[in-house]
């Protein structure tokens, strides 16, 4: 009988769609592992804004670029303190955009949109210690990996690098999966969408204990305070994020120019593993896939879960790991965009209820993927 492997998954927890826990859950199940997770929130959906340029435009998909990701949040502390004002309905939205019209000064770049509304709750640093202390009370705290993903509290995170440490000093073999997830790359500018004090914790604390991490190219740049402007450099902050205590890091999306053209996106990865001489080796490699022109909401939550079951399947080999890994994304998301584009109908941009993954249409993608991206060794 093949042995039980656990997985506990600190993460969101949306009731429609797929992003944190419900992006992470499902394809670790399908690829055999037993998974515990704690819903950091539980919301009614996604509160992702997603940045579009009208027209054909070749977005990034690992992570919907969002530039207002206030997600566990009922209130943005990273502005002002106060607000005032009116909500607009839509007659005067429509009014407001005549005036435009009328003035031929309604030529945009971007157009900013989203779910409406979302309603839900928020976990607080005591109450994931309480969750915990449950799961001690019983003597079911017993993992193989922790996974933990988007969070915007100082003190929760914290309480986080508290249990992966118990849980480590139970199982030293236990494995720290973390997508650091604080900001992104917009207009060739990055741009934080947590809290400025987040930083020092990733820094100072998680980073330290994680053994995998999964940072875009804005993040390893935070992680580290090197910037990248070439692939050389990229391997050098990977170097330094390994010298930082991770030995597996994949920069999950850069804006570095791929080989192929500007129509593909480049991720490069690093992993140090330990050769029966004592000796440390390491395999870099970089992966390019072609972009999409449409903007995706839990990826990153995908490609953190689906490189943790590669990794743990194959080991000692980050290419194959990631190549499967990269493979079942692209099924997924061009699964997810023929839907949407069906439901949506010819010519009309599909709307986020529409691009939620297709996750369980995707299973059999997902536990066995027809590998459609090379990576290359470098």
């Amino acid at each position: 009988m093949e042995e039980e492997c656990r997985v506990l998954s600190i993460q969101s927890h949306v009731v429609r769609g797929y992003v944190g826990n419900r992006a992470a859950t499902f394809p670790l199940q399908v690829l055999g592992f037993e998974v515990d997770a704690v819903n950091s929130v539980q919301f009614s959906n996604h509160t992702e804004a997603a940045l579009r340029r009208p027209g054909p435009h070749p977005m990034r998909t690992w992570r919907a670029l969002q530039p207002l990701r206030q997600a566990h949040s009922r209130s943005c502390t990273c502005g002002y303190s106060h607000w005032k004002g009116q909500v607009l309905n839509s007659d005067e939205l429509q009014e407001l955009y005549d005036g435009l019209k009328l003035n031929s000064v309604n030529q945009y770049d971007y157009v900013l949109t989203g779910y409406s509304h979302w309603k839900g709750q928020v976990l607080n640093s005591d109450e994931l210690q309480e969750l915990y202390d449950g799961l001690k009370l019983n003597s079911v705290n017993q993992y193989d990996y922790v996974l933990t993903g988007y969070t915007r509290d100082k003190s929760f995170l914290a309480m986080v690098v508290d249990i992966v440490q118990e849980l480590k000093q139970q199982n030293p073999r236990l494995v720290y999966v973390c997508d650091p997830v604080m900001g992104d790359q917009r207009n060739g500018e990055g741009a934080m969408y947590v809290p400025d004090d987040l930083l020092p914790v990733y820094r100072e604390k998680v980073v330290p204990v994680a053994d995998i991490i999964t940072p875009n190219q804005f993040e390893a740049e935070l992680l580290t305070g090197r910037k990248i402007h070439t692939q050389e450099e990229a391997l050098e902050v990977m170097d330094m994020l390994h010298s930082m205590g991770p030995d597996t890091v994949v920069i999950t999306s850069s804006d570095l120019l791929s080989p192929r053209g500007s129509d593909y996106l480049m991720a490069l990865g690093s992993q140090r593993t330990r050769a029966p001489d004592g000796s440390m080796v390491t395999q870099r490699i970089r992966m390019e896939m072609h972009k999409v022109d449409a903007v995706f909401v839990g990826t990153g939550d995908l490609f953190a879960a689906m490189l943790l079951a590669w990794t743990h399947k194959h080991p000692n080999n980050l290419k194959v790991a990631c190549e499967k890994t990269v493979s079942a994304m692209h099924h997924v998301l061009q699964r997810t965009i023929k839907c949407a584009k069906a439901k949506s109908g010819e010519g009309v941009k599909p709307s986020p209820a529409q691009l939620e993954l297709r996750m369980v249409q995707s299973k059999k993608d997902i536990e066995s993927p027809e590998i459609v991206v090379q990576a290359t060794v470098l």
